[in-house]
């Protein structure tokens, strides 16, 4: 039934399927760069040196491929254009949606073609919506680094366990693979996690 279920909808939502899945055209390859490390090294203030990390890293989150999932609503936004969902759906008390319409309903395992052939659904084993106190559409980058570095808006991590989530963390990864019809993340998640470990090196300072 679940199966099915995703098939109509994927129907339902076809005619949408281009401003859903928003390809970036404009080939601008500085939108979709991410720093190494190591061009910050010049730096001298420690201070300094972590918040341009920091702000390196602000490409990433302030992606839509992060944003749609990190509303401030309790509804996600979708595509490069990040407009409202569709079908319209509701966070849920677990963050997966309401009963009659969880995000395993459309959402699988993995991203899955549209049977028009435009576009696709996009998946992941643990496809939700961030928390509330997760929050980062419409947040200056400072924001959002200290919401990243408080345990009570990060679920409860240490700076040491951002590290590993950012690097390792499967639907983290997700934003670099999310299918052929949308832009990914800037850079790759090895280096997302690398420049989250030098940010924590170097005093995970937020910038001003």
């Amino acid at each position: 039934m679940i199966v099915a279920g995703r098939i109509l909808l994927a129907a339902s939502v076809a005619v949408v399927g281009i401003a859903a899945t928003g390809t970036d055209s404009s080939g601008d390859t500085a939108v979709r760069s991410l720093r190494d490390p190591a061009s910050f090294a010049s730096i001298d203030s420690e201070q300094a040196r972590s918040q341009a990390i920091f702000s390196e890293m602000a490409k990433v989150f302030q992606h839509p491929r992060c944003l749609n999932c990190h509303p401030r609503t309790d509804t996600p936004t979708q595509g490069d254009v990040m407009i409202v969902h569709s079908p319209p759906v509701a966070r849920g008390p677990d963050n997966h949606g309401m009963p009659a319409m969880e995000c395993s309903t459309c959402h699988g395992d993995s991203n899955m073609p549209l049977p028009t052939g435009e576009g696709s659904i996009p998946g992941d084993p643990h496809w939700s919506l961030a928390p509330r106190e997760m929050a980062w559409a419409g947040r200056s980058v400072r924001q959002i680094c200290e919401q990243v570095k408080d345990p009570a808006r990060n679920g409860g991590k240490t700076l040491d366990e951002i590290v590993t989530h950012n690097r390792e963390d499967h639907l983290v990864g997700w934003a670099w693979h999310p299918g052929a019809d949308r832009t990914p993340a800037p850079g790759s998640q090895d280096l997302f996690g690398r420049l989250t470990a030098a940010w924590v090196a170097s005093g995970a300072h937020c910038p001003d």
